[in-house]
């Protein structure tokens, strides 16, 4: 969002066509703008691009270390092969130059990734694949004549290269990376004629040691991110268990900040004269903007609880579990029935064997109508119905843990209805009007 401020430095004699992406997702556009199509930011967008830039301290750091470690030792193997079999090269100088290159590479792409703070960029990640593939030509041609599967030992060395960087690359590029690699020694090798049946042992057993280790490399790196994701991911959602019953939430205290900023700034410079009274139009429209804003986000503060606010800002939540709370009575639960019943979601909802069968898992959740508890002249209580209608879940496959924390936020019963589990809990909750 562009501020007051930064308008204060635009030339008074220039037009400012570019469009500005207010806090609330409504672009602001001049005057002599032409209509577009309007883009609401997701909150989804803004949570990745958080996990993204503190990708460095989610443990990846040494996740590298690790993968680097590992790369070297599995190429040991090969520098072996290749000292055995020195003497029977027939270009002896391209295997030399593959294996000082393959060294250099190795080294240069850790300096890289430590200067990035554990990330390596696009071009740089080109860079090192185009090195790789010239490792990999280099020693093609050092064995050329012979049984590539026999004799090629850098080449290998280069599959396992694509190791060093599986933490900081997407498990797809790696992937395809060795999938590369091992097409072009199998087509290395049919076409020296040497993939006779007698060298299909061999042939495999070079594939493999080429393209197996980045292949579960990237698989098991693809479960670790994926695993500390959800948990940094709940981890953040559950602060709003905490809330007030009506909050905002976290990403939109963020926005409430920076408006706050831009309006001091232009009240600041209408308290100083910086600011001319009675305003131009393009300040006037700015203050204007600012104001619907913030009377906005008031509004929302008040019909939006911390329950709404922990399933759309969360990245399991928001895409499996839709919310019905027209009464807004899930701020009225204490902080126990809180806790039970968002740790009750995120079970039915986040933990599933499969990718597949997390995909098909949708929950349902209904809080009301109301109804007053027995002897409510005494207790100050009242009934707030919980329904959690779900898809996709068995009441066998239900962690027990999961009913642990139902029973946290009152009884209940269940039923099977088509395959899917329907859970009602009568939550029984301080009634606000004897407060």
């Amino acid at each position: 969002m562009t501020s007051i401020s930064d308008l204060a430095s635009m030339a008074d004699g220039e037009p400012d066509d570019s469009i500005d992406e207010n806090t609330l997702g409504v672009q602001d556009r001049p005057a002599t703008a032409k209509k577009g199509r309007f883009r609401r930011p997701t909150v989804r967008s803004s949570r990745s691009k958080l996990l993204e830039e503190h990708a460095g301290s989610l443990g990846t750091g040494l996740l590298g270390v690790g993968a680097m470690f590992v790369c070297i030792m599995l190429s040991l193997p090969s520098l072996g092969r290749f000292v055995q079999l020195w003497p029977a090269y027939p270009v002896p100088a391209a295997a030399v130059a593959a294996w000082i290159l393959f060294a250099l590479l190795l080294v240069g792409v850790g300096l890289v990734i430590r200067h990035h703070d554990d990330r390596l960029p696009d071009r740089m990640f080109i860079t090192y694949l185009a090195g790789l593939a010239v490792v990999i030509g280099l020693d093609l041609w050092a064995v050329w004549g012979r049984g590539i599967a026999e004799s090629v030992t850098a080449a290998v060395a280069a599959g396992v290269g694509l190791v060093a960087v599986v933490a900081v690359r997407s498990a797809r590029e790696i992937w395809a990376g060795a999938a590369v690699v091992g097409a072009v020694l199998l087509a290395a090798d049919v076409a020296t004629g040497i993939g006779s049946p007698d060298s299909l042992v061999p042939t495999v057993a070079t594939l493999a040691m080429a393209c197996a280790p980045a292949f579960l490399a990237a698989l098991v790196v693809r479960a670790f991110r994926r695993m500390v994701t959800m948990e940094l991911d709940r981890v953040l959602v559950q602060s709003t268990v905490s809330a007030p019953r009506y909050a905002v939430g976290m990403l939109a205290s963020e926005e409430l900040a920076r408006l706050d900023l831009a309006a001091e700034q232009l009240l600041e410079g209408v308290a100083s004269g910086a600011t001319a009274l009675p305003l131009e139009q393009k300040y006037a429209q700015r203050a204007a903007s600012l104001a619907t804003e913030l009377r906005l986000h008031l509004i929302e503060g008040r019909r939006e609880t911390w329950l709404h606010h922990a399933i759309t800002e969360s990245e399991v939540l928001g895409r499996r579990v839709t919310l019905t709370d027209p009464g807004t009575l899930a701020g009225l639960l204490d902080p126990r029935q809180r806790d039970g019943l968002f740790s009750a979601i995120w079970m039915l909802a986040g933990e599933a064997g499969t990718k597949a069968s997390a995909q098909k898992r949708t929950l349902q959740v209904t809080l009301g109508p109301v109804a007053v508890a027995q002897s409510s002249a005494i207790l100050h209580k009242m009934l707030v119905p919980i329904t959690i209608e779900t898809t996709g879940v068995a009441r066998g496959r239900v962690d027990p843990a999961t009913w642990d924390a139902v029973r946290r936020v009152g009884k209940h019963t269940d039923s099977m209805r088509d395959g899917s589990l329907r859970i009602d809990i009568e939550c029984v909750a301080d009634n606000p009007a004897d407060s």
